[in-house]
Formats: C-alpha cells, structure tokens, sequence
C-alpha cells in the first residue's frame, strides 16, 4: 500500500481493493485501481494539530459516496453492526449513563441533523439534547447529544470549517456504532492550535466526560510535557488519541503519558472462527517519543523496554484503513463530498477506543492508558504487517505481544478496557 501523501494530496488505496462488508452497495467502477484517498484536513503547522481522518475518494478526486436518503444496504463501508461484529462488542443495553466527549477544531453547523441521519439510518437509539445541571452533562432519558465550543457554550461556537466538520461526523458516527446508548458531547476547539484542542480537553472533563476523543495531532516538540500536565492530565477519565496517518513516526498527544495512544489496522472480513483478519495498517503512527517520559506500565513491558526509553505510542488499536473504511454520513460539503461518505485514518480508531472503554463502565478506574497493559489476554493480538522502517525492531513492524503501530491489539470485548 502507498500511503496518502500530504505533500500530494491523493494517496493510492492499495490494489487488493476496498474491501466492503456483504450489506454495502457494489462500487460503481472496475477495482480499487479506481480508488484514492486524501488527507481531509491541511498539514499540522508548530504548535498547532490537524485532524487524522482520510476519505476515500475516486482516482479522479471525486468522493466515494452514496445518496442522501440511501437505505442501509446501499451505503459504502463497513457499518455498526460490522464493526461491533468483528470487536465482539454488545450491541445494546450497555453504555447508559457514560458520556463520550469528541474534540475537535473549529464548528460542524450540520452537526446534530447528520448525526440524527447516521443513527435513523442504522435503526440506532435517537439522542435527545442533553442539559447542563451542577457544571455536568446529564441526559432526560436515553442517548443525549450536545455541541458546544471550548467555554462550555452551546450558542458561543467557533466559525465554521468545512474540512474539519467531516472530521467531526467521523468521530460523532464511530461513537454511535460502538455505544449506542451513550450520552455524546462535541467539544469545538476555537482554531487547531494545541493550546485551544487542549483547553476543550480541559472543558469536556469539566462537563463530565467518562471518555475523551481526540483524533487529531502535530509534531512533537519540547512543550508538550507541559501541555501534558496542562491538558491531558484526568486521572479517571479514559482520554485517547489517534497515532497518526503518516506511517512510522511520533505525534503529539498520543505521545502524552496521560492519554491511550491508538493505532491502526486493516480490518477485513475472513472465514475463520473470529469471522475477521487483522493486520498492521501501513499509515499508523508509532514510534518511541522525543520528549514524554515512559509510564509505568510501558516500563514493564520486555518489549517496549528494549525499544525505547521514553514513551511508547501505540497502545491498542482499531480499523483505520482507508482500503476497509466506514460508512459516514456528513452534509457539510468540502471539495465536493457530502452525504453518505467512506473514510479511514486513526480517526475512526480513537473514537472507536473510546467507546469501548465507555461499555466496558470502568473509566473511574482506570489509570490513564495502564489498563490493557494489565489486561492484555482480553485483546486481539495483531501479530503481521509494518507501517515502515526502523531498523527492524517492534517499533514499527507488528508480531507477538507489544509493536508500535498496533499495540498491545485490538478489542475482543471488553475486558481490555
């Protein structure tokens, strides 16, 4: 596989072809010689983030898309109940009372009424708006959604962008396929800045979030130890991040001591016991970081100790390839993409990790990202593939245990979170 390029802009989706569960809709061309997909939002410039989501488009740059109003069996991707097939996650009666927050940059104004269409269309539970009572989110009965910029307002947002709102439909889409039943809260960050994306970290803890999401990642750089301990520090709160989708190499805050770093995969329907293969997705990030100290619970690891001195990212991971990617429904329309869309990145895999960590209920309890590493036999353990060259070393290639751009694994169940 190539992977997407940013200094291109289109990147080739590997020639095996996108692969696409038994319900969806047949590509309306010849073979994945015709599919692309490019980076949704600019480069990451200094001290600022960009959002890890790729969308699959046609060699000629125009969307992979299907109609809006398209019924269930003819939208493109993997859906709910095939992601929670292949993770072996509940698919109701779990989640009540948890509240998964997304952060992300800037303003989605179709926010709410796509996120309606996404979980109508999948015959999942509809959200209600949640209120705001003692500081905290709280739901009048049911699923509850609320979109509100990084002071905590639901009517003070920041302006609107096009590229990152269908980052935001991918995060708010994956959060209703793993736990239906959970309460979610869009926090809008006022610009990219890391100083902003923090400080609506800070305000979703503040309104209650079990679990943060945080799809999203720049370089690093001598300042995010600081930011570590400005931002990423909630004891009891389960915050991920997203790898990246560059291939080996480290971004920030996945690199923060204080989050669960999520990689990626390629996750494809097979027939086995398990029902799906899963291999190491060639643009996952990993690597062993510059500047953030290595936690407890990596230094304990053989692996990891062998590898790196500092901290290691990843530490689980999800789908996130483009070539297996996920039904999205965003009306936002940028470069020419709107309705029911099919995207990859780490992206989908932070807010997937998230959710999985808001069914298992255990986030009060959890220290930072230490609990799969205790955990680790309640994993998919993703032991082929590689996501470029260090040298050989788990870093970057996946084997038994412990490797860069997979983790510790994948979801089987809860048990890991």
């Amino acid at each position: 596989m190539i992977r997407p390029s940013r200094a291109a802009g289109i990147g080739m989706v590997a020639a095996a072809g996108l692969m696409l569960p038994a319900s969806a809709w047949a590509l309306p061309h010849s073979g994945a010689r015709n599919l692309s997909s490019r980076h949704v939002c600019a480069s990451a410039t200094a001290g600022a983030a960009s959002c890890d989501a790729l969308i699959v488009t046609q060699r000629s740059g125009s969307p992979l898309h299907g109609k809006p109003g398209a019924s269930p069996t003819t939208v493109a991707g993997y859906h709910p109940a095939d992601l929670q097939s292949a993770y072996k996650l509940p698919s109701s009666s779990t989640g009540s009372g948890q509240t998964v927050a997304i952060v992300d940059a800037y303003n989605d104004p179709k926010a709410a009424s796509d996120l309606a269409t996404y979980r109508a269309t999948f015959g999942l539970p509809k959200t209600s708006t949640c209120s705001v009572s003692g500081g905290k989110v709280v739901s009048p009965g049911g699923p509850c959604f609320l979109q509100v910029g990084q002071s905590g307002s639901p009517t003070s947002l920041p302006r609107n962008n096009a590229s990152w709102s269908q980052e935001i439909s991918l995060d708010l889409d994956m959060v209703s396929a793993i736990c239906q039943n959970c309460n979610i809260l869009l926090v809008e960050a006022s610009s990219a800045s890391l100083t902003n994306l923090g400080s609506a970290v800070n305000e979703a803890a503040k309104l209650g979030a079990t679990e943060i999401s945080n799809s999203y990642g720049g370089g690093e750089s001598s300042s995010d130890p600081s930011y570590d301990s400005t931002y990423y520090n909630h004891p009891g709160i389960a915050i991920t991040a997203s790898s990246g989708d560059s291939g080996y190499g480290v971004q920030y805050p996945a690199a923060s001591q204080y989050v669960t770093a999520v990689g990626g995969t390629t996750l494809n329907q097979a027939a086995n016991a398990r029902g799906w293969t899963e291999t190491a997705w060639s643009g996952a990030g990993s690597g062993c970081s510059a500047y953030d100290p290595r936690p407890a619970w990596q230094a304990s690891n053989p692996i990891i100790a062998a590898v790196c001195s500092r901290r290691a990212e990843a530490d689980v991971s999800a789908d996130a390839d483009p070539n297996t990617g996920v039904s999205v429904y965003d009306t936002y329309s940028y470069r020419g993409a709107s309705g029911w869309l099919v995207f990859g990145g780490t992206s989908v895999a932070s807010p997937i990790i998230a959710s999985v960590y808001a069914l298992a209920g255990n986030a009060a309890a959890v220290t930072y990202g230490s609990y799969p590493y205790s955990h680790s036999s309640a994993l998919f353990d993703v032991t082929s593939g590689s996501n470029g060259s260090c040298g050989g070393t788990a870093l970057c290639r996946a084997g038994s245990g412990w490797d860069g751009p997979t983790g510790l694994g994948t979801p089987d169940g809860t048990g890991g979170f």
